[in-house]
C-alpha cells in the first residue's frame, strides 16, 4: 500500500469531529451560564469559565454573544418564556369553562415554576429596579393572566373593575407568598397553592363579599 493509500485510509479512520447545530450551541453556552452563575455570581463568572463548561472555543461564545451581559439577558427572557409554558400548560389542563380550575392551574402552574428554579431567577432578575418598571419578561407572563382573568370576567365568573391591575396584583402576591416560603425554607407548593386559591377566589368573587370567619 503506498503512502497516499495510508493518508487516505487515516483520515477515514480518524473520528469526525462533531458539528453541534446553531440552537445546540447556545444552549450549551447558556446552559453552562446559567449553571456558574447560580454557583459562583455573575460577577465571578467570566467568558473563559463559560466556554470551559460548555467544551467550545472562546470564539464560538462571542459568534453568538457579544458580552457576558447579553447571556444573562437572553437567560431572563428564555426564564420568562418556560414559564409562561409551565403555566399555560397548567391551565390548559383544566375545563375551558371551569375558570376557578384555571385560576387554580395558573396558581399551581406559577408556584411551582417559581420554586423550581427561583436560584436562577434570583440570579438574572438581580439587577431588575424601580429604574426598570417595565420590562418584556413581565409583561409577558402579565399578559398571560389578563387574559385568563379577561376570559372569565366575559364569562361572569367574576367583576374586575380592572383586568391588567387585578393581574399584577395576583402575580406579586403570588410572588411574595412565595418568596416568604422559600425564606423560611418551605419547598412543599401545594400549602401555598391552597390558601393563594382561597385568597384570590375570594377577592375575583362575582358580589366583592368575604365570607365570614368562622370560629372553631
Amino acid at each position: 500500500m503506498n503512502a497516499s493509500a495510508n493518508l487516505s485510509t487515516e483520515r477515514r479512520s480518524r473520528p469526525r469531529r462533531r458539528t453541534l447545530p446553531a440552537e445546540m450551541r447556545t444552549d450549551d453556552l447558556m446552559a453552562s451560564a446559567a449553571a456558574l452563575f447560580v454557583a459562583k455570581g455573575i460577577e465571578a463568572t467570566t467568558i473563559d469559565d463559560i466556554v470551559a463548561r460548555a467544551g467550545v472555543a472562546k470564539g464560538t461564545f462571542y459568534h453568538y454573544f457579544a458580552t457576558k451581559t447579553d447571556v444573562v439577558l437572553a437567560l431572563r427572557e428564555r426564564f420568562s418564556q418556560d414559564f409562561v409554558r409551565s403555566v399555560s400548560v397548567a391551565i390548559e389542563a383544566c375545563p375551558v369553562t371551569d375558570f376557578t380550575a384555571r385560576l387554580s392551574g395558573w396558581i399551581h402552574g406559577a408556584v411551582q415554576a417559581y420554586l423550581a428554579n427561583f436560584k436562577l431567577h434570583d440570579v438574572v432578575f438581580h439587577d431588575f429596579s424601580h429604574s426598570h418598571r417595565q420590562s418584556k419578561e413581565k409583561d409577558a407572563v402579565i399578559a398571560q393572566l389578563v387574559a385568563l382573568l379577561e376570559a372569565g370576567q366575559a364569562a361572569g365568573a367574576w367583576s374586575l373593575p380592572d383586568t391588567r391591575m387585578t393581574a399584577l396584583i395576583l402575580f406579586d402576591g403570588m410572588h411574595g407568598v412565595v418568596d416568604d416560603a422559600i425564606a423560611r425554607e418551605s419547598r412543599d407548593p401545594q400549602p401555598l397553592c391552597d390558601i393563594l386559591l382561597q385568597l384570590f377566589s375570594r377577592m375575583l368573587s362575582v358580589d366583592g363579599t368575604i365570607s365570614p370567619r368562622v370560629s372553631g
